[in-house]
C-alpha cells in the first residue's frame, strides 16, 4: 500500500470488510469490535481509537493530494485599475514656445476643461496642488491632488506624478515639425476612482476626448501668446 495513505475503519462496515482490509496486512491485527483510524506513512504506523456512535465506513484517502487551506491576509490590498490616455495635436508655434506655455502650470485651467485650479507651493515650486471639478459621464466629480514636477527636458518633455490625493502621472512631449510648428503629445495615467468604476469602459474614450479638446484650446492659447512676442 502506498505511503501517506489513510484507512478509516468502523464496525458498522461489517466484519467481512475488516477481514478484507486485514488480509492486506495481517500484522495490523484489526478486530471488528473496535473503531480505529489507521494512518500509513513511509516508516511508521499510527493508530488511534475513535469514539463510538459516529457513522462512517472504510475509506481510503491520500495525504499527498490533500490541499492546504490558504487563508487570505486580513488586510490584503485590493489592486485598483489604472487607465492611460494619450492624445496629440500639431500646434502652430515653435517647440520652445509650446514648452514655455505648458510650463506655466497655473495657467492650465484656462485651456484644460476639467482642471479648475492649479496652485504652486511658494516654498517648494516643484510641487503644485490641483483641483478637478467636472461632470463625467453623468456623474459630478471633484478631486484634488498634490503633484511633483519631475526634472524636465527643456523644449522636449515635462512630466509629473501625484504624491497624494487622486493617484495619477503623466507627460507632455514636444516634437518639432518645422521652425514655426511642433507636435504636442499628452499622456495621462490615473487610477480609476470608485465613483467612476461602473463606467470604466467608457471612461477612457471620454477622457481622451477631453484631453484633445484641451490641446485644441492650448494650441489657440499658445498661438495667441506667440503672436504677442516681438519677432526679430
Amino acid at each position: 500500500m502506498a505511503a501517506g495513505t489513510a484507512l478509516y475503519y468502523h464496525s458498522a462496515a461489517g466484519k467481512a470488510r475488516l477481514e478484507a482490509v486485514a488480509a492486506l496486512s495481517p500484522s495490523l491485527g484489526l478486530r471488528p469490535s473496535q473503531k480505529k483510524v489507521l494512518f500509513i506513512s513511509s516508516s511508521r504506523w499510527w493508530m488511534r481509537r475513535r469514539r463510538e456512535g459516529k457513522a462512517g465506513s472504510i475509506s481510503i484517502s491520500s495525504r499527498a493530494t490533500a490541499r492546504p487551506v490558504v487563508r487570505p491576509g486580513l488586510f490584503s490590498p485590493v489592486a485598483m485599475e489604472w487607465q492611460e490616455c494619450t492624445t496629440e495635436l500639431e500646434v502652430d508655434v515653435p517647440c520652445s514656445v509650446a514648452y514655455q506655455c505648458y510650463s506655466e502650470r497655473e495657467t492650465i485651467p484656462q485651456w484644460m476643461p476639467f482642471i479648475s485650479s492649479v496652485k504652486i507651493l511658494e516654498d517648494k515650486p516643484e510641487l503644485s496642488r490641483w483641483s478637478l471639478k467636472y461632470e463625467v459621464l453623468g456623474r459630478n466629480v471633484e478631486f484634488s491632488w498634490l503633484a511633483r514636477n519631475m526634472t524636465p527636458t527643456k523644449n522636449q518633455k515635462i512630466h509629473w506624478r501625484s504624491l497624494e490625493g487622486l493617484p495619477n502621472r503623466g507627460a507632455v512631449r514636444f516634437f518639432p515639425k518645422s521652425s514655426s510648428s511642433c507636435r504636442v503629445q499628452l499622456t495621462v495615467a490615473y487610477e480609476i476612482p470608485e465613483i467612476l468604476a461602473p463606467v470604466a469602459s467608457a471612461l477612457k474614450p471620454f477622457m481622451e476626448g477631453l484631453l484633445l479638446k484641451g490641446l485644441e484650446r492650448f494650441a489657440a492659447y499658445a498661438k495667441e501668446r506667440h503672436s504677442k512676442i516681438p519677432q526679430p
